[in-house]
């Protein structure tokens, strides 16, 4: 194919999951873009209710019209104690990715600058005046490239960062008896046996006989199919419950690293959404950090003279990620006791804000004041040692 042939776009995303489908979203809300040419490349078609995405919210946000079941109240547990926890002035929102993919490309589709084509990226190639793409089917150029295709090696081929997994398995139920109470979603339930690691039950009840259950564990290593569905029937038979259907089933595992993914963006090339970092290390959260991150993002491409590798700038909280991701690297088991404490002594709206980082010094300290003192003050040693050698 010789270069007549090669398409070029002012910006091409290269994997169309949440980060790059939110931004290309806002760029058309703020209607600064529509003299640019956008392509989308992606293998997935985005026509499946693949995943679910959780976020806690002050106000309504854009993706209000899109929000499946909103909760006020959480419940938060270990072997020891429940808690009913209070949300307000939040709300704990759910939403189910098939509604998020077709909300987002209605709009894609009454904007002719934007353009999706379900083609798998073989290669990426940045030059000096703009990118290459290659697909199995295309060649495409563009001015700025935006990543969000994950490469497991560049963290797990590291050993200055550890890398733990948030995975679980979740299967939405429907019971014959009525066991959940829909006003209350199951943040953590560490009553579960933690077998030397950290694990908890979640639970997103839609109403007194439906609800998502996720066996969910933060660890190193991932555990056979039977063992996460096993789980889940253990706990529903907790609540009197043997026979159930279940509806849709779910599955995923997130990187929970500090690893400084940022380091490979250029001037002409960004990685984005969990292959940019964006996915909260410390809890695995991907919705609100990527939400704050693409608005970010679409005013930071406003800027003359754009740089691309000028957009991250690291703050305090990847460090208080660091310590965290540490600790539960080297005692896996000591994450109930770490969240448990947060729970049971702090202030949840205090600890919302902190995890939205949006937390001063003084707040900072007094949420980490209420975790274990010993494990965060020999993980605070150790890494600043190793990051001075």
């Amino acid at each position: 194919m010789n270069s007549s042939q090669i398409k070029h776009f002012d910006y091409i995303f290269t994997g169309s999951g949440l980060a790059s489908l939110m931004i290309v979203y806002k760029m058309i809300l703020s209607g600064k873009f529509t003299d640019k040419s956008i392509l989308l490349l992606d293998q997935d078609a985005k026509q499946k209710n693949d995943r679910t995405w959780c976020f806690w919210e002050k106000e309504d946000s854009v993706w209000n019209s899109v929000i499946a079941k909103k909760w006020d109240l959480a419940l938060f547990a270990n072997e020891k104690i429940k808690l009913d926890l209070e949300l307000k002035p939040y709300t704990y929102n759910k939403i189910n990715g098939l509604y998020f993919y077709k909300f987002v490309f209605e709009e894609f589709s009454k904007h002719t600058n934007v353009t999706f084509l379900n083609e798998k990226v073989t290669d990426i190639n940045e030059l000096e005046t703009h990118v290459f793409v290659g697909t199995e089917e295309n060649r495409y150029t563009c001015n700025y490239l935006f990543n969000s295709i994950y490469t497991k090696a560049f963290a797990e081929r590291q050993t200055k960062y550890p890398v733990l997994q948030q995975h679980f398995l979740g299967w939405f139920v429907k019971t014959e008896k009525e066991i959940f109470n829909s006003e209350e979603v199951t943040f953590m339930d560490f009553s579960v046996e933690q077998k030397g690691n950290t694990r908890f039950m979640y639970v997103l009840p839609i109403s007194g006989n439906e609800a998502l259950v996720e066996y969910t564990l933060f660890s190193e290593k991932l555990l056979p199919k039977e063992e996460y569905e096993s789980e889940i029937k253990s706990y529903l038979q907790k609540f009197g419950v043997n026979q159930f259907e279940i509806i849709e089933k779910e599955q995923g595992s997130i990187p929970m690293t500090c690893f400084p993914f940022w380091e490979k963006n250029t001037k002409r090339v960004l990685n984005i959404g969990t292959a940019g970092g964006w996915t909260k290390a410390s809890t695995g959260y991907t919705f609100k950090n990527s939400d704050k991150k693409s608005t970010q993002l679409v005013e930071f491409l406003q800027n003359e003279n754009l740089n691309l590798k000028n957009f991250h700038k690291k703050s305090r909280f990847w460090f208080y990620d660091l310590l965290l991701l540490d600790i539960l690297y080297r005692h896996n088991e000591l994450g109930s006791t770490i969240f448990s404490s947060l729970f049971k002594k702090g202030n949840l709206i205090l600890i919302f804000k902190f995890l939205d980082e949006q937390t001063n010094l003084i707040e900072d300290f007094k949420v980490i004041l209420k975790c274990p003192k010993l494990p965060f003050i020999t993980a605070l040693f150790r890494v600043f040692f190793y990051r001075q050698k």
